[in-house]
């Protein structure tokens, strides 16, 4: 990785909480235009994010994760990604699959229980994993398929802090050192996995030094510092490519961030964390930090703030009122694409409510 080899327990900062650049940081050779799409994607994810906790709680959505305070690592990290490599995200990754393509009326359709959003084709995307690290152990093994077939990509793979505690997360990871796969592990520390307090996860000082236990690099980052995570992931991306003579093709990158919401809309933060302690993190955002270093350099001024404000408020809407003119599913559609061949109690329980149906009606049957 370049400049950026260090030891775990030194996290990679390019900006203060001011936006203002570190002494000795190596700023990211990005132009403009990049720079100021991230910004706006940054704005986007967290309007979005907005307005998505506001239709669930309307009833108009289902439980939904909510990304505020996270918006650096994600759109940052998938800013880094090539056109060939792959994205295996967790649940929380629609600023970061926005990035890749996928439309926001896509994640919402899935978030209101329409498993046809999560139809991910030729973007790079693999599919959304809710059970705790799972896509951990998919994205090693697509790696490792990758690797025998000769192919040049690399695999990001995203999970949250708690998912460092699950089997899954170890098996995968020492798996990947193993058979050197071109795979990139990037944990979201966000501080809390639901209402676990981090200290409660490892004892270790750091999530990034437990890539040593596995025999290859790991690098603490400043989550909430897009340009130091682009930075970061940057150079994972292109070591698991085309790693230097006798380094190891993986990384495990810890990204320090916060979520400023709760972990999900079924979840009751104030019951476990002081409003203290989310002021304090409120500090580090993300937005206000890009928009400071942005600023200062003359690449964005008030006009085009509020152009950039304009045209993702609207096009939020617009992705709303697209995901609710699409046909809902029909019930029977949650036994799908459960098992390659339907066992027989899911065949005989899709029956059951097919009948359901008939006797009573959709309107009858969901009430």
């Amino acid at each position: 990785m370049s400049t950026l080899q260090r030891d775990p327990d030194d996290q990679v900062r390019v900006l203060d909480e001011e936006g203002r650049v570190l002494e000795d940081a190596t700023v990211p050779d990005l132009d403009e235009e990049v720079l100021v799409g991230m910004y706006r994607d940054m704005r986007l994810a967290r309007h979005f994010d907005q307005r998505a906790v506001s239709l669930q709680r309307q009833g108009r959505m289902g439980t939904y994760p909510p990304l505020s305070g996270q918006e650096g690592a994600q759109i940052a990290s998938a800013t880094a990604l090539a056109e060939e490599d792959w994205m295996v995200p967790s649940y929380r990754e629609h600023g970061a699959s926005y990035v890749r393509g996928l439309s926001l009326p896509q994640t919402l359709r899935y978030w209101m229980g329409d498993e046809r959003g999560n139809k991910l084709d030729e973007l790079n995307i693999f599919t959304v994993a809710v059970p705790i690290a799972t896509q951990v152990l998919h994205a090693t093994g697509l790696a490792w398929a990758s690797k025998l077939k000769g192919n040049d990509e690399a695999f990001l793979c995203y999970f949250g802090d708690g998912a460092t505690s699950e089997g899954d997360f170890h098996e995968g990871l020492n798996f990947a050192g193993v058979f050197d796969v071109p795979a990139v592990f990037f944990c979201n520390n966000n501080q809390w996995a639901i209402s676990v307090p981090r200290e409660r996860q490892t004892a270790s000082a750091t999530i990034a030094q437990k890539a040593h236990a596995y025999g290859f690099e790991g690098v603490q980052v400043d989550g909430m510092d897009p340009l130091a995570v682009y930075q970061v992931t940057r150079d994972a991306l292109e070591k698991a490519r085309t790693p230097d003579e006798g380094e190891l093709r993986p990384t495990l990158i810890e990204a320090v961030q916060y979520r400023f919401g709760a972990h999900t809309t079924a979840d009751d933060p104030s019951i476990y964390r002081e409003d203290e302690e989310v002021e304090r993190w409120r500090r580090k955002d993300p937005i206000p930090r890009l928009e400071s270093y942005l600023y200062e350099r003359g690449i964005l001024d008030d006009d085009r703030i509020d152009a950039i404000v304009t045209s993702v408020e609207e096009e939020v809407a617009d992705a709303i009122e697209t995901a609710e003119e699409f046909e809902r599913p029909a019930p029977e559609t949650i036994f799908d694409n459960v098992y390659a061949e339907m066992p027989r109690r899911l065949r005989e329980q899709r029956r059951e409510l097919e009948q359901l149906r008939e006797r009573h009606g959709d309107e009858e049957l969901l009430e």
